[in-house]
């Protein structure tokens, strides 16, 4: 017997990075830093706080990037996943990102 799963899987494959930002959700803001990216989501560590629940319509502002909008998919323990928004201006921005700037970011491997 087989077992289906109704589950999301993820479309677009992960770069790692490290970008400083700002997240901003309603009137809140909270500086953070981009742990990994993708053509569609955004993973990011939060360095203050911020109370933006799953479905939250956020903006994440970086030198880099610029003003993306997105929407939270998950937030825990002061990480967020955020799903892109799909419009023309958001996907000229990523194409250019990973066109000219980004550096995929590897583990340090101690000895």
């Amino acid at each position: 017997m087989q077992s289906k799963l109704a589950m999301e899987v993820r479309k677009a494959q992960r770069s790692r990075c490290r970008l400083n930002g700002k997240v901003r959700h309603l009137n809140q803001e909270a500086e953070g830093r981009i742990l990994n990216v993708s053509r569609t989501g955004i993973a990011i560590e939060l360095k203050g706080r911020l109370h933006a629940s799953t479905g939250s319509n956020v903006l994440i502002q970086t030198d880099d990037i610029g003003l993306i909008e997105g929407t939270v998919r998950w937030s825990r323990s002061g990480y967020l996943g955020v799903q892109i928004k799909q419009n023309s201006n958001t996907l000229a921005q990523m194409s250019a990102y990973f066109r000219n700037y980004h550096k995929e970011v590897r583990p340090v491997l101690s000895r």
